[in-house]
């Protein structure tokens, strides 16, 4: 006789079932819990070691999950039979019979007007329980809901309140990994997630990249929680500070490849330091005195090149901008570099005769421009002086008339 964990309903509750025979993981069974007669699968053979562990825990998973019932996550369930194919037909269209009963229920809701979102509903593999999960702040009378649901249904209501860890669990979602939610498929214990677990990894204090779909702190934090947490045994808290003569040393964080600690220096750099050696570079640091030989602090071999070019380009100044990289010539045969060179030969010869030319006609044309200049020149003086008394009359003509006309008026 074995004892197989087996996993049922649509929380996936945990069960403790002893099977004579032996069966593989994933075999459909029908379980006897204390809800009655359910569909479950098994999840494979436990050794005692395993068995005791279970146990252990399941105590806190029910006071986690938040769950308004009598039942517990982990129980002593019977074994009654394995499904065969009928079995789990009826199983399969009691699903889609759940699909159906949520809408018409939630429809039910919407009359009531209760502060209360439905989350799931499931049927027992007999139809003799109905079972409604839900989510609510405060606590709700919903005695009238559950008649309006006893009606509709024919059958026993039993009405679950739930966490939102537990809303996500059976939503069944994807998370933003890609990948489906951990406690919708494999994950069974949900593990108390704080803040100082996001800062020892070095990790972003952003809610929308640190948060599940259940709006609390991820999961997947405590799995690397226990490597991180064994590091930072040695060193204070992140964040903190090492006052000295020369400013404050702040420590960021830590890197698990290398076993370091990253201290941000008053300057702004990042350096890694062993965590081997923190001690001795907090004393050399609060003394006064530069960490690292001759005065220079410990960088990486990596890192101290890449610094090494980019003060050599703070040097140089614009001088490196203009630096351009000669174009890379392919190979040429002889053939090609003989009829290129004869080729530039004849376009030096065109273009000093071009130049000569050029420099001949620079005499000529200033002594040209000259002489028509000068000569239009005068031509334009002789007309304007022509023009000249011309005009003087026109204007003395107009001047008379306009003063006769002014008499005239007087007079009359």
């Amino acid at each position: 006789m074995s004892i197989y964990l087996a996993i049922f309903g649509k929380l996936r509750y945990l069960g403790l079932v002893n099977i004579e025979k032996q069966c593989n993981g994933g075999t459909w069974v029908l379980l006897e819990t204390m809800r009655g007669l359910e569909m479950g699968t098994l999840g494979g053979a436990l050794s005692p070691e395993q068995e005791e562990k279970y146990r252990k825990v399941s105590d806190y998973d029910s006071h986690e999950t938040n769950l308004h019932g009598t039942e517990p996550m982990l129980q002593e369930v019977s074994f009654v039979s394995v499904a065969n194919k009928e079995e789990i037909e009826i199983a399969r269209q009691n699903y889609s019979d759940e699909d159906e009963a949520l809408i018409k229920s939630r429809a039910l809701l919407a009359g009531h007007k209760l502060a209360i979102k439905l989350v799931e509903v499931e049927y027992l593999f007999d139809k003799k329980k109905l079972f409604f999960y839900f989510t609510s702040d405060n606590r709700v009378d919903f005695r009238a809901y559950v008649r309006d649901l006893a009606k509709e249904f024919r059958t026993r209501i039993e009405m679950r309140q739930i966490g939102v860890r537990d809303e996500a669990r059976s939503a069944k979602g994807i998370s933003q990994c890609g990948r489906p939610c951990c406690c919708s498929y494999w994950l069974h214990r949900f593990t108390p997630i704080c803040i100082r677990m996001v800062k020892e990894q070095n990790l972003a204090l952003n809610p929308a990249k640190i948060s599940g779909l259940c709006g609390r702190l991820m999961c997947c934090m405590s799995f690397e929680h226990e490597m991180y947490e064994e590091i930072w045994k040695k060193l204070p808290n992140p964040g903190s500070k090492l006052k000295t003569p020369n400013g404050n040393y702040i420590v960021d964080g830590v890197d698990l490849k290398s076993e370091s600690v990253l201290i941000r220096y008053p300057e702004g750099k990042e350096v890694p330091v062993s965590v081997t050696d923190f001690d001795k570079f907090k004393n050399t640091v609060i003394s006064g005195l530069p960490w690292g030989a001759q005065g220079e602090s410990f960088i990486p071999r990596n890192q101290s090149v890449k610094h090494k070019k980019e003060e050599e380009i703070k040097e140089n100044g614009d001088a490196v901008r203009h630096v351009r990289a000669a174009p890379k010539q392919g190979k040429i045969s002889l053939e090609g570099h003989l009829a290129a060179s004869a080729a530039a030969a004849v376009k030096d010869g065109d273009s000093k005769k071009n130049m000569n030319s050029k420099k001949n006609v620079k005499h000529v044309l200033p002594e040209i421009n000259k002489n028509e200049i000068t000569g239009n020149e005068k031509n334009e003086n002789e007309k304007n002086a022509a023009r000249k008394p011309k005009l003087r009359r026109k204007r003395l003509h107009k001047h008379k008339r306009a003063h006769n006309s002014d008499d005239g008026e007087k007079k009359e």
